[in-house]
């Protein structure tokens, strides 16, 4: 890092602090088509809870918060930031960026063990991390990249993601066309036919292509074995989430030891603890929090560097809308390593309404030098279902 960039980020930590003042949450639904499925469910429409807040000069960040799951999981999350976590936010004095996910984390603890729901906490702290992060990127006129990292790289390596094994012969032609070279399938339905498919389409890629494989939590210990060993021949980057995030630790090292095709997982993962214990297991070799389900650029910075430094490969996780795929291309430009940025192959007005759609070109995520996360209003070309707002 040059003496300049060393003084910029310097001058950063010394700035003012920031009091938050306003918060909105905007809730959007968007019907879709052709629904989303996975091995546990199936997606109607796509939902997305977009986060902005504001401190008493005036200035904003956005964040996203993740509400893929359950059907009426947007609403739920814009109304626990609302009327159960804005007080703990509003009047909130922030050195840096990272200030208020520590203290979010701790403040919230006994809130989530009342009632059981860690997940919507974290969701939208996780929301309101990446928020903040905009925000002090903002101020000091840097991208968010260049605000973690002088030297943060321009773009990234992105993989068309979400395809479904019955749409992959229309939904990989159409990636690659947009630019992409990577792919990654879901299965997750019917052992065979699943190793069937993943064999025919890794024989169609071109050899400056690759396949990664999801199966979403869908098999036992057994089941994923067999189906590994089907797959082993065919040079697949990743295997994604064969059994429970859950499993034991031995289940997990079980079916390691029985594939050539590394694992991958971290999107149902939270925590520092979770994540150590998953790096040192060893049996993931590619970890992949995603940035508003858990931890915003605060908590998944630090897993992936902790990941990285272990040898682990970073790949963050992503399937909603443009600002949290904004932030995730952020991160992974920040932090380096060999990690590919994952982007919904299916259609999604939430994201592309953002310009996601032209982002790609020759398999790279391009970022543009604008300040924060780059994305200054929501789209006019859609309304929010509903907005929920919190002032002091």
């Amino acid at each position: 890092m040059s003496e300049t960039a060393v003084q910029a980020q310097a001058d950063i930590e010394k700035s003012a602090k920031i009091r938050i003042v306003r918060i909105d949450a905007h809730v959007y639904r968007f019907p879709v088509e052709k629904p989303v499925v996975t091995s546990f469910g199936i997606m109607q429409d796509r939902p997305a809870v977009f986060v902005r807040v504001e401190d008493e000069s005036g200035a904003f960040g956005w964040g996203e918060i993740w509400a893929n799951w359950p059907v009426a999981g947007a609403e739920h999350r814009a109304r626990l930031l609302v009327e159960d976590i804005a007080d703990l936010v509003l009047g909130a004095q922030l050195e840096k960026p990272s200030d208020l996910f520590a203290t979010l984390e701790n403040q919230t603890r006994i809130r989530a063990l009342q009632c059981g729901e860690w997940g919507p906490f974290r969701q939208v702290i996780a929301g309101l991390d990446i928020a903040a992060w905009d925000l002090f990127s903002r101020r000091a006129g840097l991208p968010v990249r260049k605000l973690m990292n002088a030297n943060a790289a321009d773009s990234v390596p992105a993989y068309a993601s979400g395809i479904h094994k019955r749409e992959a012969e229309r939904l990989i032609p159409q990636a690659r066309e947009k630019g992409f070279r990577a792919f990654k399938v879901k299965v997750g339905f019917d052992i065979e036919d699943d190793a069937d498919r993943v064999i025919e389409l890794a024989g169609a890629l071109s050899k400056d292509e690759r396949l990664f494989v999801d199966a979403n939590q869908a098999w036992d210990c057994t089941q994923a074995v067999s189906f590994m060993e089907r797959i082993d021949d065919t040079g697949a980057g990743w295997m994604e989430e064969p059994i429970p995030a859950d499993a034991p630790a031995k289940d997990w090292q079980h079916v390691a030891s029985n594939s050539a095709v590394p694992l991958a997982g971290g999107e149902n993962l939270a925590g520092m603890e979770q994540f150590t214990d998953a790096i040192e297991t060893g049996a993931l070799k590619v970890i992949q929090p995603d940035i508003a389900k858990w931890g915003g650029f605060t908590g998944c910075r630090a897993v992936a560097e902790k990941a990285m430094a272990a040898g682990h490969t970073y790949c963050p996780h992503y399937l909603g809308g443009g600002i949290g795929l904004a932030a995730s291309a952020h991160l992974l430009a920040a932090v380096g390593g060999e990690g590919l940025l994952e982007v919904d192959a299916n259609p999604n007005p939430l994201r592309d309404q953002f310009g996601c759609t032209n982002a790609v070109a020759d398999g790279l995520w391009r970022m543009g030098d604008e300040p924060g996360l780059g994305i200054d209003e929501l789209p006019d070309t859609f309304e929010p279902m509903r907005t929920f707002s919190a002032t002091r």
